[in-house]
């Protein structure tokens, strides 16, 4: 029975939030923007999904576009869909988030398309003025990420493999936005027993070299998968 509705084609766009940790802060992957509207703002690496792919096929060619990265595990978020979240009429976006090492990608961004001008890491705390919706996409995935690492340890994702109580405490502190106890925090992560001490030191630091730990994700996963409380 053939159908009476006509064609319909849905206008709808991708958009990648992409956090990584460095130097104590909390930072999110955002392009600088070459075409209307909000050309020259800074904004997340984003665009239209082709009418022949599927999202997350999409948001793997936007991202190896817009940054050069792949290979990347990317969660979906949420569907935004305000009124008046785009200039040009009703577009709905579906954000997708990862969390990175930037050890392992550091400044080697390299976008391969005329929509951008250059892609670049900022800290959170201090962003740009953003295009479109961007910073309450931003936002949700804060709110998503916080409700997640107090009883998950995916904050590891965004440490070193190698990493000090201090950077481990830096980076909650940086998520959570707020200055933590260092006894207790040191306190309570070691009574997990999920951290493995290593007899390693920090090297290169001009002040005195702390002890290097590692996650312990295959005693995490034996032991205490589902039950620890990593919230404040």
């Amino acid at each position: 029975m053939q159908s009476n509705l006509p064609h319909l084609q849905s206008i709808f766009t991708a958009d990648c939030v992409i956090f990584g940790f460095s130097e104590g802060e909390l930072k999110v992957l955002l392009i600088e923007r070459n075409e209307y509207p909000f050309k020259e703002w800074w904004g997340l690496p984003g665009f239209f999904v082709e009418h022949n792919e599927t999202i997350d096929d999409a948001v793997k060619r936007i991202l190896l576009e817009h940054t050069g990265l792949k290979g990347i595990y990317m969660e979906q978020l949420y569907t935004f869909g305000d009124l008046q979240r785009h200039p040009q009429g009703r577009i709905i976006t579906v954000a997708y988030y990862a969390m990175l090492r930037l050890e392992a990608i550091g400044n080697n961004l390299k976008p391969s398309t005329d929509y951008v001008r250059k892609a670049q890491w900022h800290p959170l705390n201090h962003l740009p003025d953003l295009a479109f919706d961007h910073k309450n996409i931003i936002e949700k995935s804060i709110e998503k990420i916080r409700r997640k690492v107090s009883h998950s340890p995916i904050a590891f994702e965004l440490l070193p493999e190698k990493f000090t109580l201090t950077q481990l405490q830096q980076l909650y502190e940086a998520i959570w936005d707020k200055k933590l106890d260092k006894r207790n925090f040191r306190k309570k992560m070691l009574k997990y027993n999920i951290l493995k001490e290593l007899d390693e030191k920090q090297k290169g630091v001009s002040y005195r070299a702390a002890k290097l730990y590692k996650f312990d994700k295959r005693k995490y996963n034996k032991i205490f998968k589902n039950e620890l409380n990593f919230s404040k």
